[in-house]
């Protein structure tokens, strides 16, 4: 099988390299044209175009799924994200968006190389089935990923394996990632409301002052990740919103928190919730005051599948790129949807985000000028490729 798949790497990687121009051009179209988490339906008209293989099967509102060519069985399903960001594009180029829309996380790229993929493969055939996983909202709740992975649309398709790629300005330029299990980290939001009793600023003791109980909340929770959670895993907890109050003088009855938790563990998610509420509680207890806390799941670990990791290293290598497979972020993806149903492998691509600014900074994901050159389009492609080879061979065994 190794020596068939040798055979489909050198059509399918000539073949994508004629696609490149063309995607280049639709990467351009797409980017200055976004849509909103929600409302991507030309987006995905825009990309079934390109595609040429039908108007596929509607999905998650304005998601599609299209597949390449007529052959049916275990598939492998390559997804790119429909959706930009509310910001204002700041780059200059001639291709900017101009309405408050942009693609800001290289979903405009990411497209553009799974065109190129799709489009060669249906020309020059390919060694497994393949699905264009057109997916809507990746950058809101309700989460486009999650909705598609419950409906039972990819057990329908008979997909059993789902690759993506994404850009990532922390990874040095051209490195492409495939770290084999936990690459993202599970989210948590939660927030914190702690009820004391109110009263004039001026008499303090007359008060139990939810303010300074919150604020012994926040600190004593600094200390949950470095007591509770194995050092070389990791966690973060971060409190990234306080509220309290109207006036200066007025102690008030409540004050609340709201936060993010990510872990790269199940267990540490269900340990440290439980633990964040016990501080919560206690603490405000000590100032006279008590603490209710509400959390809400998001996104559950990204766990690359380590088979199929492993299987894309070698046609990674092979497209020239170097590779890592030890980089991990505490950023999450709704990807990992997926990964509770099929074999999932996201890939992380090394890119430069733009000019610097006048501190040496570049531009990273969802700022106004983030921009990675062109040549993403063919370095997306050369992953999606990678992951789809490895996926067709792990079907194969």
């Amino acid at each position: 099988m190794s020596t068939d798949l040798d055979s489909w790497y050198d059509r399918l990687h000539a073949a994508v390299a004629e696609e490149l121009p063309a995607a280049v051009e639709l990467r351009h179209a797409l980017h200055a044209d976004p849509r909103r988490s929600g409302d991507e339906g030309d987006t995905a008209a825009a990309v079934v175009a390109a595609l040429g293989q039908g108007e596929g099967r509607e999905v998650a509102g304005t998601g599609r799924l299209v597949r390449i060519g007529t052959a049916t069985g275990p598939t492998v399903a390559l997804r790119a994200e429909l959706d930009g960001l509310a910001v204002q594009e700041l780059t200059g180029v001639d291709w900017a968006a101009t309405d408050g829309v942009m693609h800001a996380c290289g979903h405009d790229a990411h497209l553009a190389g799974l065109v190129a993929v799709c489009r060669a493969v249906a020309r020059v055939g390919g060694p497994a089935p393949l699905l264009a996983l057109l997916q809507p909202r990746e950058e809101s709740a309700p989460s486009g990923a999650r909705d598609i992975a419950q409906s039972g649309l990819l057990a329908d398709e008979q997909v059993v394996a789902v690759v993506a790629a994404h850009v990532q300005p922390q990874l040095t330029a051209g490195v492409v990632n495939a770290t084999p299990g936990p690459v993202n980290a599970a989210t948590d939001e939660f927030t914190i409301t702690v009820t004391g009793h109110g009263g004039h600023g001026g008499y303090p003791h007359t008060t139990h002052d939810p303010v300074l109980a919150l604020a012994a909340v926040v600190v004593n929770l600094q200390q949950l990740v470095s007591r509770r959670v194995d050092p070389t895993v990791g966690a973060v907890l971060a409190v990234t919103q306080l509220d309290a109050g109207s006036s200066f003088n007025v102690v008030p009855d409540t004050a609340r928190a709201r936060g993010g938790l990510r872990v790269m563990r199940e267990s540490d998610r269900s340990a440290l919730l439980t633990a964040l509420t016990e501080v919560a509680e206690h603490t405000a207890a000590a100032h006279g005051c008590t603490a209710e806390v509400h959390s809400e799941s998001n996104e559950p670990v990204l766990a690359n599948d380590p088979e199929l990791a492993r299987a894309a290293l070698p046609w990674l290598e092979r497209a020239g790129v170097e590779v890592d497979d030890t980089w991990r972020s505490f950023g999450a993806d709704d990807f990992s949807h997926y990964c509770a149903d099929a074999r999932g492998l996201m890939l992380f691509l090394g890119v430069d985000g733009g000019p610097a600014d006048d501190r040496g900074r570049r531009p990273g994901l969802h700022a106004p000028r983030f921009l990675p050159g062109d040549e993403t389009v063919g370095q997306v492609a050369a992953a999606l490729l990678a992951g789809y080879l490895a996926g067709a061979g792990l079907l194969a065994t």
